[in-house]
Order: structure tokens, then sequence, then C-alpha cells
């Protein structure tokens, strides 16, 4: 018997994966830590399955600690007798409530099997919502900016919680960087933006994030070769239809050192 912490992904039903989608569906109970989510499972679960958990919205760490043990006490019976699943948007490991709960259950019911199912994480889902390439051997900084923070320092970063988009936005200008802003990618509830303005998004919202990189920023990429140089000759093709982009030097070299090497006829 096993507390499945499930991640949802970052809210539409159909970006739950295929493993997160078959542990809901076979779970005695799913949890929810908050509307959002529960809205979510809600698509895979039948609501008689759903068991709703009350986390209060505060930093009072006293009231936090009791919340939590007044969970784990409610779930850990449950996944002693049957299998039990936690939900939560994204991913279990990733800026999620669910960290919480495990370390609760390790310290009070450390007799409960547990296990996590990853799911997809804004993390990831940013760069395709707001048509961002992080190209192979790049670098990307993870940060929060919550209430005006404006961190910088790394090339790129992904900020999470930016719910006072003009204070930050000013504080990364100031440093250098371009930014564009997401709210609600890929999100079932409220309606998505992705904007550059960040007068756009000044309301508070905790599911805004923002992608800064600096200004300038460029990188060399290998399939830049590919790109048409009428001056250069390097949208010239050799027989088999491969690019020359070295004037036929390099490709001439690699057929004779494949003949020495005995793989004229393809296989040695």
């Amino acid at each position: 018997m096993t507390l499945y912490g499930v991640g949802l992904g970052p809210g539409e039903a159909d970006l739950v994966t295929v493993r997160g989608k078959d542990v809901l569906e076979n779970a005695d109970v799913v949890y929810s830590p908050g509307r959002l989510s529960r809205t979510v499972a809600l698509k895979h679960v039948d609501e008689s399955k759903i068991g709703d958990l009350d986390f209060p919205m505060t930093k009072d760490e006293e009231k936090l600690r009791t919340a939590w043990k007044e969970a784990a006490a409610e779930i850990a019976p449950n996944a002693r007798d049957g299998d039990v699943a936690f939900v939560t948007l994204g991913d279990p490991n990733v800026y999620s409530t669910f960290g919480h709960l495990r370390r609760t259950i390790d310290a009070f019911h450390s007799d409960v099997d547990l296990e996590i199912v990853p799911g997809v994480s804004a993390v990831t889902a940013f760069a395709t919502a707001m048509g961002v390439e992080i190209e192979a051997g790049a670098g990307l900084s993870l940060r929060e900016a919550a209430a005006g923070h404006s961190p910088t320092g790394p090339d790129r970063m992904i900020l999470f919680k930016v719910t006072d988009a003009p204070a930050t936005h000013e504080g990364l200008v100031e440093a250098g960087y371009d930014v564009t802003y997401g709210r609600r990618l890929f999100m079932e509830q409220g309606d998505t933006i992705v904007t550059d303005d960040p007068d756009d998004i000044d309301e508070r919202d905790y599911y805004t994030l923002a992608y800064a990189e600096k200004e300038g920023l460029e990188v060399e990429q290998a399939t830049a070769a590919f790109e048409t140089d009428e001056e250069t000759g390097a949208d010239e093709t050799t027989a088999d239809g491969e690019p020359v982009t070295d004037g036929g030097e390099r490709r001439a070299s690699e057929r004779a050192e494949g003949r020495d090497g005995g793989d004229r006829g393809g296989h040695r």
C-alpha cells in the first residue's frame, strides 16, 4: 500500500502523464490541496474519490506545522490500507506543497511507503508556451520573484511567483535583461497571457512567471552552417545532398578516410 505524490502538470488535464493518470484511476483516495489541482484531478477520477485537505494561507510556521500534521494523520491510515494519491500542479518536487507532506509523513508515519510520479513542470513548459529555446549547453537558473523581487546575475533565468510584475521588471531592466512574462500557461482556469509589458499583468497572480535573458546574449549554433550564404557558397550540396560549408574539402577528406578505413562498401 502506497502514498503517491502525483504531479498533474501545468494545469491542462491532458498534460497529466500516462503514469500519473493510471495512478489516479487506481487510487482508493485522491487528496487535493487546492481548488485548481482538484479541478484537474476530477478530469481523471470521480468526485467521490476526492479527499480535500485544508491548508491555511499564512506564513505562521506554527499554524502551517499544525496543518501538515493533521493532513499526515488523515492520509497515513488510508495509505497503510490502500493506495492513496496526493496531487499537486507541476512536479511534486519542484516548488510544490508535496514536499511538506512528505517530510511530515517521514517524521510521524515512517512506515508509510511513498512513491513520487513526476509531472510536467512550468520549469520546462514555459519554453514552449513562450516560444523560447534553451539550446544545448546553455545555463538556466530558477529563482523566486515574489513581492517585486528582482534577482539578477545569471545570463538566463526563469522566475516564479511574479506577483508584482512592474516592480520586478524595473529591477531586471536596470540590470540589463530582456524580460517576457507568462501567466497561467497551459492552465484551463483563467486567461493565459504572454507579454513583454509588465503593465498587462500588473494585478497580483501567483501563477505568473517570467523569462529573463541578458540583453545582446548570442550563442553560435552549429546549425548556423545550414544558412544560405551565396558569397561563400554555403548553399551548395554534395551529390548525396549534404550541405557544403567549406568548399567540399571536409567531405572529400571524410570520404578518403572512409575508403582507407575499409568502409567503402558500407560494412567492414
